[in-house]
């Protein structure tokens, strides 16, 4: 279940990980938290989400062709100084008293870095355990990372009491400090060097063409949307149904995020178990999600729904870890950075649009309907989507000629 604990290098990683994953769901907490008392405004702190989340969506091709061309660890070690940098700074507009439109600046630079960050830190994860253990450091670091959402949520709210939010906006810029340290205590000579893109094979239009060509790629990214955007926005359905079918008010509503947060840590150790993270565990944990989504819209009470949504968390992380796993496998190493931006985008897309999507189909249909609509829709798009990789897999045994842009890659350093 450990086997990536046994690198060297991955141990300095994980443990990184999970500091800066519980500094990070501190500061998500300070920063709604801050915005909230000095608006008042519910819309103002979806606003404050909105311009972390378009630099995403608007420049995270480019984050990917950097990651494809330059070494990764010099990137990394950039963009968490830039993080940590962000970080302090909210902490003293917050001891000066914040005004919205610091805050909002400072968090569409966090957003900018954020764009930049994801490809060269998922590339140097994969070079610190190479292919055999790769899906086996993702869902371990899915445990991390649910592990420090808890701690940092729990410890948030406590340091929030003590100190207030800058306090929170502090600790994630020490946060910082530990992911730069294990960066530049990782030991090159036992990295797994990928292959780096040829001046033909770079640029954007480059990886949209690699995209354009990749079937199977694009299928798993379409189910990956289906499945984050309308297939679980749970924290939106919880919330409708603790406030009107179950009546559970905001305990249910505590217990429910709980129990999920549980689920997900659940199906983190489970994928981990998983020695091969296949088309057949993603496919078979969307078909087993889905139709418990279905399910738990005729939940009679609230510990039969939480009953239904532990094993729905568990799911999730399940359906995460193993399309990230095949995301990466399956994909040329001169192009994976492209291909992780191409991945950050449609997940943005899909929480941008499955948010509010989800909330209206709740206050149009009521929260259980919804749930059984967005069930019989996922479960439709993971039928559809197992019928298109069937036509893709019996297309692929035709032999075909070499593509005419598929040059020799050069070997990348770190």
């Amino acid at each position: 279940m450990f086997r990536a604990l046994g690198h060297r290098n991955y141990r300095l990683w994980a443990a990184s990980d999970l500091v800066s994953s519980t500094g990070t769901w501190m500061q998500v907490l300070g920063l709604n938290w801050l915005v909230l008392e000095s608006t008042g405004s519910a819309t103002a702190v979806g606003l404050t989400i909105l311009f972390q989340a378009v630099p995403m969506l608007v420049l995270g091709s480019w984050s990917g062709v950097l990651a494809d061309r330059l070494p990764l660890r010099p990137l990394v070690l950039a963009t968490q100084t830039l993080h940590l940098l962000l970080a302090a700074a909210l902490a003293v507009i917050a001891l000066a008293g914040a005004t919205t439109t610091a805050v909002y600046a400072v968090a569409a630079l966090t957003g900018l870095v954020s764009a930049f960050d994801g490809p060269p830190m998922g590339k140097l994860a994969a070079q610190v355990v190479g292919r055999a253990d790769l899906g086996n450091a993702l869902a371990l670091g899915s445990v991390l990372n649910s592990t420090g959402r808890i701690l940092g949520m729990s410890l948030g709210g406590v340091l929030a009491g003590l100190g207030g939010a800058s306090l929170l906006f502090g600790v994630n810029a020490a946060s910082f400090v530990a992911v730069i340290a294990a960066v530049v205590a990782i030991r090159p000579g036992t990295l797994h060097p990928m292959e780096v893109s040829t001046p033909r094979r770079s640029g954007m239009l480059a990886g949209l063409r690699y995209l354009r060509g990749e079937s199977r790629l694009l299928v798993l990214f379409a189910l990956g949307f289906v499945l984050s955007s309308i297939g679980r926005n749970y924290q939106v359905t919880m919330a409708a149904m603790s406030t009107g079918p179950l009546q559970a008010g905001a305990a249910g509503f505590g217990l429910l995020s709980t129990v999920f947060a549980v689920g997900t840590v659940g199906g983190g150790l489970f994928a981990a178990r998983c020695r091969q993270l296949g088309m057949r565990v993603l496919i078979g944990a969307a078909l087993v999600t889905s139709s418990l989504q279905l399910l738990s819209g005729f939940s009679p009470g609230l510990l039969p729904f939480a009953a239904v949504i532990l094993p729905i968390a568990a799911g999730a992380v399940v359906i995460d870890t193993a399309l990230g796993t095949r995301v990466q496998l399956d994909s040329a190493e001169d192009m994976r950075g492209r291909v992780l931006a191409a991945q950050a985008t449609v997940s943005a897309a899909a929480g941008a649009l499955g948010g509010p999507l989800v909330g209206w189909m709740s206050e149009t249909f009521g929260p259980a309907l919804a749930l059984q609509l967005a069930g019989v829709v996922a479960l439709m798009a993971t039928v559809a989507a197992v019928a298109a990789l069937v036509r893709i897999r019996d297309a692929r045994r035709v032999p075909h000629p070499p593509r005419e842009d598929a040059d020799e890659p050069v070997p990348a350093l770190a």
